[in-house]
């Protein structure tokens, strides 16, 4: 694709990135057949190839409008687009680039400004998300149906193993995860104390960041990035082999931690070697030798749900689901597995309505096979699922903790 880039951003390294970005792209449209909202809306400006020309417009120089960032706007960043690239275009990271500059570019209304300053006020702090759920839960009986969904009935973490190993890995705690689904990491410490390894959480470690990255407050995402690295590098200079994430949203973008600080002189180096030590959880179980663990399971009935940021993002297939059947359960069938649940991380709060038929589509998907339990990788995507399914929805390290009594 042919650029002309426009003198506010030629050169600068936003500019040069998306260049090459744009540059790579070659209009042959595979990308609109794998895109989510491409296929329930059909409008060209809705799927990647049109988003990447409006994009393209404004690095040129045209004036971005409301309409050019609502089309942006209903992008999940999904990445499903890149996986079917057969030129390798970053799509995902090119949206990030041209949210940024409409948003510099175009004022939203109060309710949206005020929505999205919320969310960013609540959602990556613990201790106020944890709050704000609380007391949703403690009068959720109380609450109609339709809002009662949206607030997680309140669940307890079984306890972390007290034995401590020479071998010892840190985890991400994360945002929203303590409060809403505390038993997440509390498995997966369980599950790795079996096979020799201390799993530890850093005392200011926090948000990733990916909410503030994307809802455009870049300043504001690296202030979470760089206490994260500070967190953290104590332990790894101490010998942790390796940073745990069981949640893949966070997961993408602390291995993304280098290239957001590559041009930060005092902590580029640190930023690279942090993502380096990145693995999600199933890939570090795939690593180890399993097979002295003595899985109990009765052939239970599972559907699996990847999450956009593990198949996509990540570029993990398969690994979780061998996982799970090595422990015995039997994956359901799962049509357009690769098609999004409408999480998305904050587009079930800001974009309802498509954000709600992409779930009863999954939903539809996911029961096709009459599961007994769906499991995922990702706190967003539990969340978004159980507001709504038949059957409980389980982060798949759950599962293997279970089967292993």
């Amino acid at each position: 694709m042919q650029t002309n880039l426009a003198d506010f951003i030629k050169g600068t390294a936003h500019g040069r990135e998306a260049d090459a970005i744009l540059r790579a792209c070659v209009h042959c449209g595979f990308c609109t057949a794998t895109c989510p909202t491409y296929q329930l809306l059909g409008d060209e400006l809705d799927g990647p190839r049109g988003r990447i020309y409006l994009i393209k417009q404004v690095l040129e120089g045209t004036a971005p409008s409301a309409k050019t960032q609502l089309h942006l706007d209903r992008c999940l960043t999904c990445r499903a687009c890149e996986t079917t690239c057969p030129s390798g275009v970053r799509y995902g990271r090119l949206v990030d680039i041209g949210r940024q500059v409409v948003e510099e570019q175009v004022r939203r209304p109060l309710t949206q400004r005020l929505q999205r300053a919320a969310l960013r006020a609540v959602v990556p702090y613990p201790r106020r998300f944890a709050t704000l759920l609380g007391l949703g839960q403690s009068v959720r009986g109380l609450l109609p149906p339709a809002l009662r969904t949206k607030v997680p009935p309140r669940a307890r973490a079984n306890p972390w193993p007290t034995a401590r190993h020479p071998r010892k890995m840190l985890i991400l705690d994360g945002c929203a995860q303590p409060a809403a689904l505390p038993n997440t990491n509390a498995a997966a410490a369980r599950v790795l104390d079996r096979l020799g390894v201390t799993l530890l959480r850093a005392t200011g470690a926090g948000c990733c960041g990916a909410l503030s990255h994307h809802l455009s407050e870049e300043g504001e995402a690296l202030q979470f990035v760089r206490a994260n690295i500070d967190a953290w590098w104590p332990h790894i200079e101490a010998g942790a082999e390796a940073i745990v994430m069981t949640a893949s949203g966070c997961g993408v973008m602390v291995r993304d931690y280098g290239k957001l600080l590559a041009d930060d002189p005092r902590y580029a180096e640190k930023a690279a070697r942090v993502a380096a030590l990145t693995h999600d959880l199933s890939e570090v179980l795939a690593g180890e030798n399993t097979s002295d663990l003595a899985f109990r399971v009765a052939r239970t009935k599972v559907a699996f749900h990847s999450p956009c940021t593990l198949q996509h993002g990540q570029q993990l297939r398969g690994v979780i689901e061998t996982l799970l059947q090595q422990a015995g359960y039997v994956l359901t069938p799962v049509a357009d597995a690769h098609l999004c649940c409408g999480s998305a991380g904050t587009y079930s709060i800001l974009q309802p309505s498509l954000s709600q038929q992409l779930l009863n589509n999954k939903l539809q998907a996911l029961s096709a096979g009459d599961p007994e339990f769906i499991a995922t990788a990702n706190v967003g995507c539990q969340m978004h699922l159980q507001t709504r399914a038949g059957v409980p929805v389980r982060h798949w390290i759950e599962l293997l903790d279970e089967a292993l009594g």
